[in-house]
C-alpha cells in the first residue's frame, strides 16, 4: 500500500507557483510636489525577480489619479508605459501637476514573463509659496555682510599709513625696485 501511494504521488504532476516579481520604490514615496513652482519629484521603481535580481525588459505602467490631486503626463494622458532598463529600473515620465492640493496615490504595475506585481506610491501636492519679501531681505543682507567681510580681509593685504587696530597684527610693507635691494618693514 505504501509503495502504491508513493508511485501515485510520483505520477501526479507537481504544480509549482510561478516565480514572482517584486516592485521596489527607489524614489518618490512620500514626495511633496510644489504646485506653484510646478515641480514634481522624480519617481523610480525597480523590478526584481523572486531572488531580488533586476528584471530588464519588464513592462511598467504608471497610472495617475483620474481626478483630484495629481496631474497628467506631458502626453496629456494619465497613463505612461515604460520598459525597465538593464538594471530593472523604470523612471516615471515627467508629471505636469494640476492645481489641486492634497494627497494621492500613483499606481504602478509591472509584468514580465507571465508574472506581475503592483505597488502604490503615496505623494502629495502643496500650493507652495513664493519667496517672501522677508526672505529676500535676509538673503540680500547675508550677501552684503559677506561682501563687507571680504572687503575687510582684502584690505588687510594693502599697505596703509594708519596704525593697526588693537588685536590686528600690522601688515609689513615695502617696495621692490629693479636694481635695488628689497626692503620690508612696518609702515612708517
Amino acid at each position: 500500500m505504501l509503495l502504491a501511494s508513493a508511485l501515485l504521488s510520483a505520477q501526479e504532476p507537481q504544480t509549482q507557483a510561478p516565480p514572482g516579481l517584486n516592485l521596489v520604490i527607489v524614489a518618490g514615496e512620500g514626495a511633496v510636489n510644489n504646485i506653484k513652482l510646478r515641480t514634481a519629484r522624480e519617481t523610480i521603481v525597480e523590478v526584481e525577480d523572486e531572488n531580488h535580481k533586476p528584471v530588464a525588459g519588464a513592462v511598467v505602467v504608471f497610472l495617475l489619479p483620474a481626478n483630484g490631486p495629481g496631474g497628467m503626463f506631458v502626453t496629456e494622458s494619465k497613463t505612461a508605459i515604460v520598459v525597465a532598463d538593464s538594471s530593472g529600473r523604470a523612471v516615471m515620465p515627467h508629471m505636469q501637476l494640476n492645481s489641486t492640493a492634497g494627497d494621492y496615490q500613483i499606481k504602478v504595475h509591472a509584468a514580465h514573463g507571465g508574472v506581475e506585481a503592483s505597488v502604490n506610491i503615496a505623494q502629495s501636492s502643496v500650493p507652495g509659496a513664493a519667496i517672501s519679501t522677508g526672505a529676500i531681505v535676509g538673503i540680500i543682507a547675508a550677501v552684503v555682510a559677506a561682501g563687507a567681510g571680504a572687503a575687510v580681509v582684502a584690505s588687510r593685504g594693502k599697505s596703509s599709513s594708519t596704525p593697526a587696530s588693537p588685536g590686528v597684527p600690522a601688515v609689513p610693507s615695502g617696495t621692490i625696485g629693479v636694481g635695488s635691494g628689497v626692503s620690508l618693514g612696518p609702515p612708517h
